[in-house]
Formats: structure tokens, C-alpha cells, sequence
């Protein structure tokens, strides 16, 4: 997810950020992040002529992903760019990359796949893989993966079934929906990893298996991940699916935001397919989509009403997280609007439960990100479903462990010991989410 303000990107700028993301050798054509001071409606105006706002400060500043050229574009039109950090961070000195991984570390989607079927090889006790739908480049023929869905718990008869009606209460961890995040999917991988490894040693894992059904989808958007990933230790900036099939967009402007093409409050973020937020031609429209609708309904029942202000009732089960970067952030409904959802009380205490191991700040898009986010996965399961559901947004704006490339150490140094608490307590709170 964009953090601060709503991103669009031109056809001619996000050509020239390409180029610039998809070099491996420094110089003119490696992108930065640029402080661009501004003023009343400036960052709308920076954000209509096509450039890559990935923030604002609040302070009268917006930061600008992209090139040398980038800033002199916006030095032609007036504005006043400093450099402000970098995208890529340092790397280890041996650049050579290790089997199935990119950028110092993060793994690609085939080594994600393979990991899940080693878990569930070696534990058949608790782990059982499900093909949950296809990514767009496989309906097509073209390629493309599965998405792969990992099911842990200490199994009886029922457990881990695709139904409504287990026994367990569930919570469901979702990551790399954008391409980039790439933070994310390593979280993924480590909290199942603690999950399965942790059986009859860790307390906390052991307790959380017998009692509670974990289902992690560590890769939500493979074909993205497969074009971020080919960029080696110079990633590419993909954020979307490889749907190509509307307007005339290339490189990483291709595709369709499936963080707002989710059949639930759809329809009010860009009609541009080369915007990043471009939320595709209807609602559910992408298969990935599809898949990710089909299998929350396969394992949440229907527990709220269908109005608005219809809350969850004390009695519904169910957490979800949804996993992007960057933000230092624990996001509650509503997303499509700026309203609070009828579960706001709720949603604030167990988010701050969630904090505790972290600081992370809690609130909705009003008092994080600051713009609308209709389409979401979040809204989805909660609007449609009544789950418990949040959105992390990952690490901080700058430095080694922030923004979309963090170092890949910082996954271990920093992340997972922040987020491994946030994990846990959704877990525990799958039972009761809404009961104080």
C-alpha cells in the first residue's frame, strides 16, 4: 500500500522510473527517494502529472520515487527537490544471489511454493497446502503459478477443511497482495515456520495449533512477485498483477491493483489502467481475485449484516491480517470510506493489543495512510464476512529497514521481532475478536 497519499502514475514518468528501477549499477539512472517541498493542493498536482508520490509528510513535504531525471522534470515544472533517501539499501558484498532468491536474500515464488510443501512433508501432523485459484498469466496460458494457501494445526477429524463449520476458529495471514512489499512475504514464511517448528517446544505455538486453525497465502500476487524478483539485486517497482490486457501500459505500469479490486464497496478509485491504484474494468474482475473471495468464503461463515453500520456481533469468530509496507502502521476499517466501522471500539482494542510489541499506530486510513482505499481485501472479509480484519502496513520510510526494499537482514533484526507479538495476538483472539 502507498502510504500518505494516493498514488497515480503517467504512462512517459513510470517509463522513466523503469528504467531506473530495473539498473543494477549506480549512478544517474538508480531511483531515490526525492523531498519535494509543497503547498495546498501541490501534491494532487504532482500526483496528475504522473509522478510517483509514495508519501507526504504532513509537514508540507512529498516524497517522489524516481530518477535524476525525475527531479530535474520537477525542478522544469518549479518544484524544489532534495534527495532524500534511497530505494535499494546496502547489500551483503557478495553479490551473487543464493538459489530462489533476489535482492540479498527474499525468496521467489517457487522457492515460497517449495517451502510450503517442505512444511507440510515434514509435519503431515499439521500442515495440509491448498490450491486456492490462479494467477492471470496461468488463465491465460502464459505461465504464471497457483496460489498456494498452507492450513497448521494440531489436527482432529475436521480440522483444516475448506468449510464454514470446523470446530477451530481461524486466522488467516495474507501476503505480498502488492507485488513489491516484499518484507511481507518473508513474515509469512517466518511465522509459519514458528508455527510448525514450535509444536511441542514453544508454549505460545503449541497452545495456538491445539486450539486455532493459521491459514497463511504467502505469495497473494505471484505473477507481480515473479516480475519484482527478476530484477535480481535491483528489484523492479511491479505492484500490480501482469494483467496486460487494458490500455497500452508497459513495464511496471502494467496490471491491476488487487488491493482494490475486491467485489466489496468497488468502483471509486482510478479508471486509468496505468495508474498503480488502477482497480480493473469490474469488481472481482482478476482471477487472483476471485481465488483470494472464494476461499474466505470457503472457511468464514456470514456473520454480519449487509448494511453498513451493521456491526459484527460479540459472538463472531475470525481474524485476518493483510500484510503491506510501508507505514509503521495497524489499519482498521473502514477503508472504502473515512467513516469508523460499526466495530470501531472493538477493532481499537485489539488492535492496540497488537501494538504492544511494535508502537505501531492504530487507526483507519484517516489517521494513517489519509486516503480512501475502496476494494480492499480488509473491507471484504470484514464488510462481507464480519472477520476481525486489519491491514500492517511494514517498517518506516527511510533508512537501511525502510521502505519497499528494506536490507533483507532487517527482516530478522527488525521486522518478525515486531510483528511475531502482532501475529500471536490475532491468533489467540480468533475465538472472541470482538469480546472485550
Amino acid at each position: 500500500m502507498r502510504h500518505r497519499a494516493l498514488i497515480r502514475i503517467a504512462a512517459g514518468v513510470a517509463a522513466l522510473l523503469l528504467v531506473g528501477s530495473a539498473s543494477a549499477a549506480a549512478g544517474d539512472d538508480t531511483p531515490v527517494m526525492w523531498s519535494v517541498p509543497i503547498t495546498g493542493d501541490q501534491v494532487n498536482q504532482l500526483v496528475a502529472a504522473g509522478f510517483d508520490v509514495a508519501e507526504t509528510g504532513g509537514d508540507g513535504v512529498a516524497y517522489v520515487t524516481g530518477t535524476n531525471q525525475t527531479a530535474q522534470a520537477l525542478r522544469d515544472l518549479g518544484y524544489r527537490p532534495t534527495e532524500f533517501d534511497t530505494i535499494y539499501k546496502e547489500l551483503p558484498a557478495q553479490r551473487s544471489l543464493a538459489a530462489g532468491t533476489f535482492y540479498g536474500g527474499y525468496r521467489t515464488v517457487t522457492s515460497q511454493e517449495q517451502h510450503l510443501g517442505q512444511v507440510a512433508d515434514a509435519h503431515p501432523d499439521l500442515a495440509t497446502v491448498y490450491d486456492i485459484g490462479d494467477s492471470w498469466l496461468k488463465t491465460k496460458g502464459r505461465g504464471g503459478h497457483d496460489i498456494e494457501a498452507i492450513c497448521l494445526t494440531k489436527k482432529k477429524t475436521g480440522d483444516c477443511a475448506l468449510s464454514t463449520t470446523s470446530a477451530k476458529p481461524k486466522f488467516t495471514l495474507i501476503a505480498q497482495i502488492h507485488a513489491r512489499e516484499i518484507s511481507t512475504g518473508e513474515l509469512a514464511w517466518r511465522w509459519i515456520d514458528y508455527l510448525a517448528n514450535g509444536y511441542g517446544s514453544d508454549a505460545t505455538a503449541t497452545s495456538i495449533l491445539d486450539t486455532t486453525e493459521i491459514w497463511v497465502i504467502p505469495i497473494a500476487n505471484p505473477d507481480g512477485v515473479d516480475a519484482v524478483a527478476s530484477g535480481g539485486n535491483s528489484p523492479k517497482m511491479q505492484r500490480k498483477n501482469e494483467d496486460n490486457s487494458h490500455g497500452s501500459c508497459t513495464g511496471t505500469d502494467v496490471g491491476i491493483d488487487l488491493n482494490r479490486n475486491s467485489t466489496f464497496k468497488w468502483g471509486t478509485d482510478s479508471n486509468a489502467p496505468c495508474d498503480e491504484t488502477y482497480q480493473g474494468p469490474s469488481k472481482g474482475s482478476e482471477p487472483e481475485v476471485t481465488g483470494l473471495e472464494k476461499f474466505f468464503r470457503s472457511i468464514y461463515p456470514v456473520q454480519r449484516g449487509s448494511g453498513d453500520n451493521d456491526p459484527a456481533p460479540v459472538t463472531a469468530r475470525g481474524t485476518m491480517i493483510t500484510m503491506h509496507s510501508y507505514g509503521n502502521d495497524i489499519i482498521i476499517p473502514w477503508g472504502w470510506n473515512n467513516k469508523p466501522s460499526p466495530n470501531d471500539a472493538q477493532y481499537r482494542v485489539l488492535g492496540k493489543k497488537m501494538a504492544a510489541s511494535n508502537g505501531y499506530v492504530v487507526d483507519t486510513n484517516g489517521g494513517t495512510v489519509g486516503y480512501e482505499t475502496p476494494g480492499t481485501t480488509d473491507d471484504f472479509t470484514y464488510g462481507t464476512l464480519g472477520v476481525a480484519s486489519f491491514t500492517i502496513e511494514v517498517g518506516s520510510a527511510s533508512g537501511t529497514c525502510g521502505g519497499f526494499f528494506p536490507k533483507y537482514s532487517c527482516v530478522d533484526s527488525k521486522f518478525w521481532p515486531d510483528l511475531k507479538g502482532a501475529f500471536i495476538v490475532a491468533a489467540q483472539a480468533a475465538a472472541a475478536p470482538y469480546k472485550q
